[in-house]
């Protein structure tokens, strides 16, 4: 769901890879760095340059299953992804919430939640 290295799409095929030199791993073991994430998506807090980037590409990115995303963005997001659902499902929830409250993306994404489960 949530992509950290994904960023707002350029008029080209792809989102642009300004942000794709960002450590998501340090984020994910950060707590405070992703709360920081976190809260600027849900519109809970303020946004850094990239989490607002990042803000403005997800719903794009969910509708289109992160076609315009590249290899490494994709890698970011399934590791985003089995972060949340396996050590933070609170968080994965709140996002659910907020950029799937119709469980669209939940049903069509669902083999591949599936599939992290327990692979964190």
């Amino acid at each position: 769901m949530a992509c950290v290295a994904v960023t707002w799409a350029r008029p080209e095929s792809t989102y642009t890879d300004k942000w794709d030199n960002i450590n998501v791993d340090e984020i994910l073991e950060s707590n405070r760095l992703l709360k920081g994430y976190v809260d600027c998506l849900l519109g809970k807090g303020r946004c850094t340059p990239d989490g607002k980037a990042l803000k403005e590409t997800l719903p794009d990115a969910l509708e289109h299953e992160c076609v315009k995303c590249i290899g490494k963005q994709k890698s970011g997001a399934d590791k985003v992804i089995r972060h949340l659902v396996n050590k933070r499902p609170d968080l994965w929830k709140e996002l659910a919430v907020k950029y799937d409250p119709d469980n669209i993306y939940q049903a069509r994404y669902k083999d591949k939640i599936d599939a992290v489960k327990g692979s964190a």
